[in-house]
């Protein structure tokens, strides 16, 4: 009777494991099975394309594959592209997600060991946290390189669309999350809107000096000032946004002249602007193109207080973001989880 049982569970597990691969299968055939070919000829004609097939020089024969190989492409609509794009985006956030909190629930395991001077459990967690992170890496990679490829073959194809014929209107703008207008004061009175910088990219940073993750990006790091100098005579704007209600003008005035900040602190302590674009941190970051769109948001970097991962390099999401911009690529990175501080908004 064991044995009968087992063997039922044997065949019942490669059975779970075959079908979705059968599955596939299938629903591959049955797409190459709808698509225009050969399948779609008679044999008569089938036999004169075999010969005419054989007459054909390498360079000819070349020429009809990809001839086919657009034609085929064509058939798969731009909806069906877009819907893989969001779901690789989808994959990507939830990996990211998920890796933040497994890693830091490891990393307060590894702290009580430490602390309870269980060394070897210590090096053990050290090594699976390790393990984790390239794990995580080389899936990472493995997405974003889906991510990108699928991005330029969308963009390929936009780019093969015929030119409007003269007086037609102009296509539509590629899809995207408008970035909210805003209009407020710095807090020393000067008036900054959103629309001042129409065909810029603007940053947004959220900020508020009182928190121990953004003073290390001043007091240590200097991210945000050299970013900024970085970029301000590349067409880039950076804005720092204060929404801390409890804030006072005179101190946000004080900061700016301490840091020597190249750029203004703007007045969002009833929050509006703050709730409007869904800052949660302070630190959070806002990248806004050239078209109003928002392009990117979340956090600064993968290093919250100079903390990198184990096993990863550094990566400055912004600054990645504004070089790919500049080069007139796709920002790889749209969104990130921010790290810091919550904005102290009006209760």
């Amino acid at each position: 009777m064991n044995r009968y049982l087992i063997a039922m569970a044997v065949l019942l597990a490669v059975a779970a494991v075959a079908w979705p691969v059968f599955a596939q299968q299938q629903a591959d055939t049955e797409k190459r099975e709808e698509r225009p070919g050969l399948r779609d000829l008679s044999p008569e004609e089938r036999a004169k394309f075999k010969e005419k097939w054989q007459q054909m020089s390498e360079e000819e024969k070349e020429k009809y594959r990809a001839e086919m190989g657009e034609r085929f492409e064509s058939v798969r609509p731009s909806a069906e592209r877009k819907a893989a794009l969001k779901n690789l985006e989808d994959q990507i956030a939830k990996l990211k997600a998920e890796q933040e909190q497994y890693i830091g629930e490891l990393r307060e395991i590894r702290e009580l060991a430490v602390k309870e001077k269980a060394t070897q459990t210590a090096k053990r967690l050290e090594n699976l946290i390790a393990k984790q992170q390239k794990d995580f890496t080389g899936r990472l990679q493995e997405l974003e390189q889906k991510r990108q490829q699928l991005q330029r073959a969308m963009k390929v194809r936009e780019a093969r669309k015929p030119a409007a014929e003269p007086g037609a209107k102009p296509a539509a703008e590629p899809a995207g999350k408008k970035a909210p207008p805003f209009e407020l004061k710095t807090f020393d009175g000067k008036s900054v809107s959103l629309s001042d910088y129409k065909g810029k990219i603007v940053v947004l940073e959220w900020f508020n000096f009182e928190c121990p993750f953004v003073q290390y990006h001043y007091d240590k790091a200097t991210t945000m000032v050299d970013l900024a100098n970085k970029y301000k005579d590349k067409n880039v704007v950076w804005l720092a946004m204060n929404s801390t209600s409890h804030i006072t003008p005179e101190a946000n005035i004080e900061f700016a002249k301490k840091h020597k900040l190249p750029y203004p602190i703007l007045d969002d302590r009833p929050g509006n602007v703050g709730h409007a674009y869904g800052a949660e941190t302070t630190p959070h970051m806002y990248i806004i193109d050239q078209r109003g769109n928002l392009v990117y948001e979340g956090a600064i970097d993968n290093s919250p207080s100079g903390r990198t991962p184990a096993g990863e390099k550094l990566i400055n999401y912004v600054d990645q973001a504004l070089t790919e911009l500049l080069a007139g690529k796709l920002v790889s990175t749209p969104k990130t989880k921010p790290y810091g501080c919550t904005v102290k908004y009006p209760r």
